[in-house]
């Protein structure tokens, strides 16, 4: 599935509550599917700034696409990053550097989060992007 498509998705899940309570819960759940991150990937050099809790994201570049793996402390910041990674993990650095993620404002995700976790999310997004970014870089470089 594209980027594209995968926000398609979640755009339809989410459209199935009227309720912030309920989306909320939906968050909750999606961030308990996610498997637990290696604990040798839980360093500090993995740690995202700018977040109130805590997530490591980390990235590795498997046949040309990056796949992402992530986890938080907090229930609905493992919900936020299970999202981001259900969208962008998969696909190729340049497709996640042209994506357009329309889909956090278009549930209303963003406006619904506390200023804090909403920079968070912005952290989350931006850090995704400088992997793709280097990835693209070293791709580019080998080439």
């Amino acid at each position: 599935m594209t980027i594209e498509e995968l926000q398609e998705e979640v755009i339809e899940e989410f459209s199935d509550f009227d309720d912030w309570m309920d989306r909320y819960q939906l968050l909750i759940d999606l961030g308990n599917d996610v498997p637990p991150l290696d604990p040798k990937y839980k360093t500090e050099q993995n740690l995202i700034q700018g977040c109130q809790s805590r997530v490591w994201l980390q990235a590795d570049l498997v046949d040309g696409n990056i796949i992402y793996q992530a986890e938080s402390d907090a229930l609905i910041v493992k919900g936020i990053v299970a999202l981001l990674m259900r969208v962008l993990s998969g696909h190729t650095p340049d497709e996640i550097l042209n994506a357009n993620l329309h889909f956090i404002d278009d549930i209303g995700l963003k406006e619904h989060l506390s200023p804090t976790r909403s920079n968070g999310l912005l952290a989350m997004v931006k850090q995704m992007r400088i992997y793709a970014l280097a990835f693209k870089a070293k791709q580019e470089s080998a080439q």
